[in-house]
This record gives C-alpha cells, sequence and structure tokens, in this order.
C-alpha cells in the first residue's frame, strides 16, 4: 500500500481522507489551518508542518483546495508539490478549478516525471461523509488505476472520462447545470408559495415527474427544505464553478443566456445576507423577493 499524502481539509476534504485513514491507508495530512489537522490525529493520520514534508513522504498525494490559484500554488509554486516531490509521484487533484489550469499543471508535473491526474468531485459534503462520492476521473488508464483504491475508498462510482483534464471539464458540465437549475427551483419554489400552494404537495410533484433534479431530491433535504441555511455547497463556490463553466463555454464557442442570467444574480446574492449560505439558500431569497417563508418540508 502506497503511503499517501493529503493537502486540503475542509469541509469536503476532511471528510474524504477520514475514509482513507478508515480504511486502512496511511495518510499525511496537511492544512494551512493546522487546527484543522488535530482530529486526523486520532485517526491514525501523520500531521504535516509544510507541502514539502507531504511531498517527500508519500508517493501519491491528493489536494482538495477552493480554486485554481491555490491549486497552481501548492502543485507548482515554491515549495511545492513539484519542487519537493520525486519522479514517479501521482497528484491527484479532487478540486474543482479551471481547466487550463489543470492541463498547465499536468504539463508541469510531467516534465519534472510526475503524473497528475484530475478527479473532480460529485455530490454534496453528507455524501463525502459517507464515502459515497462520484469522480470525475482525467488521466492515463494506468495511472486512473493506481489510484483507483484510493477513490473507491473515499466514493462509491469512479468515471474516467478520458485523459488529463476531461474530470474536471465533466465536472464543469455538470456544476454548470446544477446551477442553472438551482436558480429555477428557486423561482418555482417563489410562485408555487406565493400561489398558496403548501410546500409538501409541490416538492411531492416535481419529484415525481420529468421536473425533478437532484437539488430537489437528495441535495437541499438536509439543507434549505429542513431549515438549514449554513454552508455544506456554499454560495461562493456555486458562483465559482458556474462561472468557470460559463468560460469553457466561451472557450469552446458555446452562448450562454440562461447561465449568464444565473450568474448575475448569483452575485447579486454574494452582496445579500445569503452571500454566506449554502446554495440552497437562492430558494430563501426568491422567497423573501415575494414575501413569502422558504419551504420546510416535514421530512417524514
Amino acid at each position: 500500500m502506497e503511503g499517501v499524502g493529503y493537502i486540503g481539509l475542509g469541509v469536503m476534504g476532511a471528510p474524504m481522507s477520514s475514509n482513507l485513514l478508515r480504511k486502512g491507508f496511511k495518510v499525511t495530512v496537511f492544512d494551512i489551518d493546522q487546527s484543522k489537522i488535530p482530529p486526523l490525529l486520532e485517526l491514525g493520520a501523520t500531521g504535516a508542518g509544510s507541502i514539502a514534508e507531504v511531498a517527500e513522504a508519500n508517493d501519491i498525494v491528493i489536494t482538495m483546495l477552493p480554486d485554481s490559484p491555490h491549486v497552481e500554488e501548492v502543485v507548482s509554486g515554491p515549495g511545492g508539490l513539484i519542487d519537493s516531490g520525486h519522479p514517479g509521484m501521482i497528484v491527484l487533484d479532487t478540486s474543482t478549478i479551471y481547466p487550463g489550469t489543470t492541463d498547465k499543471l499536468a504539463e508541469k508535473a510531467a516534465s519534472a516525471g510526475m503524473t497528475f491526474v484530475d478527479a473532480a468531485v460529485g455530490r454534496l459534503p453528507p455524501q463525502a461523509i459517507a464515502g459515497t462520492s462520484m469522480f470525475m476521473v482525467g488521466g492515463q488508464a494506468e495511472d486512473v488505476e493506481r489510484v483507483r483504491p484510493l477513490l473507491e475508498a473515499m466514493g462509491e462510482t469512479i468515471i474516467h472520462c478520458g485523459p488529463v483534464g476531461s474530470g474536471i471539464r465533466c465536472k464543469l458540465v455538470n456544476n454548470f447545470l446544477t446551477m442553472i437549475t438551482a436558480k429555477a427551483n428557486a423561482e418555482a419554489f417563489a410562485m408555487a408559495l406565493k400561489a398558496g400552494l403548501p410546500a409538501d404537495t409541490v416538492w411531492q410533484v416535481i419529484t415525481g415527474t420529468t421536473a425533478t433534479n437532484g437539488c430537489l431530491s437528495t441535495g437541499w433535504l438536509p439543507k434549505l427544505f429542513a431549515g438549514n441555511l449554513e454552508p455544506g455547497f456554499a454560495m461562493p463556490l456555486a458562483r465559482k464553478d458556474l462561472s468557470l463553466g460559463i468560460r469553457m463555454a466561451d472557450e469552446v464557442g458555446v452562448d450562454t443566456p440562461l447561465a449568464d442570467l444565473a450568474l448575475t444574480y448569483y452575485d447579486e446574492l454574494l452582496e445579500s445576507e445569503f452571500g454566506n449560505k449554502d446554495f440552497s439558500a437562492i430558494v430563501a431569497a426568491a422567497c423573501e423577493e415575494v414575501g413569502v417563508a422558504p419551504p420546510v418540508l416535514s421530512q417524514e
């Protein structure tokens, strides 16, 4: 069993690394916020004080970081994984970042005799905790097989999308659709509640027809529909993912009028009281605009 490094212990990284430890992997963990390390030490992790310490001790290093600049700094910055690692090491990035950054980092890793695999994560923090995430993976077949045991320890669905960069591109397509759909959900529920329809009835109808989507059927049940808007998948991340999807669409020559409108709305939300809430708060905001209470389901 190869030694594994894990960098980035946030709302997704902490449970994902925890699952590796529970499945018996030897894991060295690092986060710029060192207070996030002790809970993982209790599960058997080895704590590191620097990125270099992680790279020097392991053959596979997983990154789960907020945005492209963070991944670029950790992988190719001074004292980063490429500086401190060794030939044959795999960098397994599970972050949601700009695909051009993925391509650039893969080239830099290859020049240093290392391999870069992108494995963007589908699903939300509850699934990361349960170990039932989806991974959309980009990389050569032999590299994907080498990291597959790690992915299977953290998730239940592993989809090899193609060469390096394919995983993150699939993730952006997925989240592009999700964030637009979230806005449509918000408008539908605001309309329904303003018209006097019970939230439970509306939810039962639209999750039983072709109108349904993952936000309604699973993702928002422990969040908006339970009256909990504390961030799981936070609003700024939703806005970031949509903007990355629009950028990718622009680069391949696809017009995105609906997404452009949705992005404007997310920008407005970030300036409101909902800006640091869960992205399901998009529905609460729409309901507030029309003067009705946000939907809370009976959860029976």
